[in-house]
């Protein structure tokens, strides 16, 4: 897996780097365990663990499979969801005809910073569910105050991302 091969070790550390290879697997199985109970889909979030645990956070589909010993349509399958929720490129090796799958920079800010989106489509919906069913009903209020609290996690959700930006530039 190091260097973006893809291949896992026997056992201890590998020859190229130190690393060791079973720590790393049992590494992607936990987090994707973790990802996985939050709602990720379960191939989705191995193939994302495994990514994010290589050195060059790429891998070709083979890489992928073998790795994490799966066939290559749960790759792709894998690879489609996490292309669509925008977590994963797709990219061309120099000189071959094989897609490459990397991690885009800055992953968890890009991830979170699209949610922003989200939270604005969500309370845009909600607002208008709520004049609908009229905002002096039981459900009325129920949608505005959801909505008020998805307004209230977006300003709070800029303001993190801001301050977590600003950290990194001031930290190295």
């Amino acid at each position: 897996m190091a260097g973006g091969t893809g291949e896992p070790g026997t056992t201890g550390e590998s020859a190229g780097g130190g690393r060791d290879e079973d720590a790393v697997s049992r590494f992607v199985e936990r987090f994707a365990a973790e990802m996985t109970e939050a709602g990720m889909q379960r191939m989705a979030a191995r193939v994302f663990a495994a990514l994010l645990a290589d050195d060059d956070a790429s891998m070709t589909s083979a890489d992928l499979g073998r790795q994490l010993q799966i066939s290559p349509a749960a790759v792709s399958g894998a690879i489609n969801y996490l292309t669509q929720v925008s977590m994963v490129g797709r990219e061309r090796d120099p000189g071959s005809r094989r897609d490459r799958y990397r991690l885009h920079d800055e992953i968890w800010y890009a991830t979170f910073a699209s949610r922003d989106q989200v939270l604005t489509r969500w309370e845009r919906t909600l607002k208008d569910g709520a004049r609908s069913l009229g905002e002096d009903t039981p459900a009325g209020a129920r949608l505005l105050e959801t909505a008020e609290f998805f307004a209230f996690m977006q300003t709070e959700l800029m303001g993190l991302l801001d301050r977590w930006r600003e950290s990194r530039r001031t930290s190295g």
